[in-house]
């Protein structure tokens, strides 16, 4: 008998071993952070597969595509630099997931990578057009662990929306600003390319296009930052 998918939602990590130290041999992963989020939140499936280059990565992402889902969202978790992931140029694989964007109705990014995030003029470009409703990344180096629990606050609040929400770019904004609230703003989240520290609120990048004709992708760090505030904000007793 074949089984039958119940869930409405799902999130497809596409990981490339991270080798984080000498005995680091596939030890670690965002796997178990991301299985974590979705059995609090329910109704969300986890897909995983590993990738090693361009080639790869196509053959991963099609074979994690084959189900459809109310709302899906696309992790990429491995090491980026400048505008590349794992030797991958960000062009190239965001206009790849963009093919699939319809077909298996991703909605949302995450690129759980070093300092591609920095390239929001190469995601408009990309998710222009596409089903895709944001992408989130960092400008900076990131610390390992705390960014993987910032990727996973913000999946999971933005896998709460529905088509109506992300009709609305000020709600997915707000939504954004939610995820992030429980993280320091100047918490030094990483370097830049010369070394010098970067805080959150510097590192971070977000880009929204909002459902509905003539809705544009744009980047709007700087309105998910100023929404923040308001949740960092508590009356006195």
């Amino acid at each position: 008998m074949k089984r039958q998918h119940k869930s409405n939602r799902a999130i497809l990590v596409l990981e490339c071993p991270w080798e984080l130290d000498n005995d680091d041999s596939n030890r670690s992963s965002v796997l178990p952070f991301v299985e974590g989020i979705a059995k609090y939140a329910g109704d969300t499936e986890v897909y995983h597969a590993n990738f090693y280059d361009k080639s790869s990565f196509k053959k991963a992402l099609a074979y994690l595509c084959k189900c459809r889902f109310e709302s899906t969202v696309v992790y990429i978790a491995a090491h980026g630099y400048k505008k590349k992931i794992a030797g991958i140029d960000i062009f190239d694989l965001l206009l790849e997931i963009g093919k699939y964007s319809r077909s298996s109705n991703i909605t949302g990014i995450m690129l759980g990578s070093c300092f591609v995030g920095k390239e929001t003029t190469s995601i408009q470009v990309c998710i222009e057009g596409t089903n895709i409703k944001w992408c989130a990344g960092y400008a900076s180096s990131c610390e390992w662990l705390t960014g993987t629990m910032i990727d996973c606050s913000i999946m999971a609040a933005l896998l709460e929306l529905d088509d109506e929400d992300f009709g609305d770019r000020d709600n997915v904004i707000g939504e954004l600003a939610s995820a992030l609230s429980p993280f320091s703003k100047t918490f030094v989240i990483g370097d830049d390319y010369k070394g010098a520290s970067v805080t959150l609120e510097d590192s971070i990048q977000f880009v929204v296009q909002a459902t509905g004709q003539g809705n544009r992708a744009r980047t709007v760090t700087e309105d998910v930052l100023d929404a923040y505030e308001f949740f960092q904000e508590y009356e006195s007793a």
